[in-house]
């Protein structure tokens, strides 16, 4: 059958498991190819997404997705990016330097749609609702193909006020299937596995002879008068499964809750992973303005990381769940033989 009429015919009957290679699917069986001039069709987040072909003219919309198809060396086929909360990764300044920004936070959808998308990524849920850029459903409408990081929704409840609740944790692999599925819908698979080689021996080599089993920490994000502290499961989470540390407050499967400082006192952790942020949206957002309140308040200063000044500084970016928490099993590794913490 010509391909051309195969589309139409995927198009007009049920998929069947005898179509599943030729019209696509999200399977990860059939992400090593599909049929030449179909496109690439997969579920993503409980949406079917059709691509007709390579994007020419691609918008990440967080930092995360922008920092992934940087990465798989696609700065020529991006049109904007938008929605920073770090300074681009340094090895992507230049590649990064190509690609309009589109704005610090969330671009509007009418200057989105300036850029004459074919494809829009997304790290977050809420860039892809009301609150944020625009509703998937607008894109679609128009023929703009969406994307949303597999890492916000795959067994993640979002439906609460907070940041979701993680019904079980995250693993490095859903960020190996986003860069999978990105480089797949690009037509770059082999660029896709080899990052995803470069991640995984990373890893590796960090967490390689740097067994910290004992050791207890906690992951502040931002905020001193409520703090967001991390739960189990999310990115921080993968720091700690990497490296056999125990989060203090790995009895919550929310993402960030907010805790309050007489619970961190009577926990008392080992280590204090600090989030390093640029933005300027919340009180104690950068690790100096995080370190003079732990030093400062009556409370917090009597802690034994404190104390010991025992502070590993990450990116808002480092704590997010795509290729940056790779770079946070790093540093928090190399703090914990520097702390002299490691087996």
């Amino acid at each position: 059958m010509p391909f051309a009429r195969l589309a139409r015919f995927c198009a007009l009957v049920p998929i069947t498991a005898l179509l599943l290679t030729a019209c696509g699917s999200g399977a990860p069986s059939d992400r090593a190819g599909d049929a030449a001039g179909a496109g690439v069709t997969l579920t993503n987040c409980g949406q079917r997404v059709h691509v007709p072909h390579p994007p020419r003219r691609a918008v990440a919309l967080d930092q995360g997705s922008a920092e992934i198809m940087l990465s798989l060396g696609l700065a020529d086929r991006m049109a904007g990016t938008g929605t920073w909360t770090d300074p681009v990764r340094p090895n992507l300044a230049k590649a990064n330097a190509k690609v309009p920004r589109l704005a610090e936070r969330y671009p509007s959808f009418e200057k989105v749609l300036d850029t004459e998308p074919d494809f829009a990524a997304a790290s977050f849920g809420y860039t892809l609702g009301k609150g944020g850029v625009a509703p998937r459903a607008s894109f679609e409408k128009l023929g703009v193909p969406t994307y949303l990081s597999p890492t916000d929704c795959a067994d993640k409840d979002n439906s609460g006020d907070g940041d979701g609740v993680r019904t079980e944790a995250l693993t490095m692999d859903t960020v190996y299937g986003e860069i999978r599925d990105l480089a797949r819908i690009f037509d770059v698979r082999e660029r896709g596995e080899k990052l995803v080689a470069r991640l995984k021996s990373r890893v590796r080599k960090a967490a390689s002879g740097a067994d910290a089993e004992g050791v207890s920490v906690l992951y502040w994000f931002s905020d001193s008068k409520s703090p967001y502290m991390a739960g189990c499961c999310g990115a921080p989470g993968v720091i700690t499964n990497a490296l056999g540390v125990r989060n203090v407050f790995d009895d919550t499967h929310e993402e960030w809750p907010q805790i309050n400082w007489e619970t961190v006192v009577d926990r008392d952790p080992d280590v204090l992973v600090i989030g390093d942020l640029t933005r300027r949206s919340q009180s104690a957002e950068s690790a100096a303005q995080k370190i003079r309140f732990l030093e400062s308040d009556p409370a917090t200063r009597n802690m034994k990381a404190v104390r010991e000044k025992r502070y590993v500084l990450l990116k808002g970016q480092d704590l997010n769940p795509t290729i940056r928490t790779v770079d946070g099993v790093e540093k928090v590794a190399a703090a914990l033989r520097a702390f002299g913490l490691t087996k």
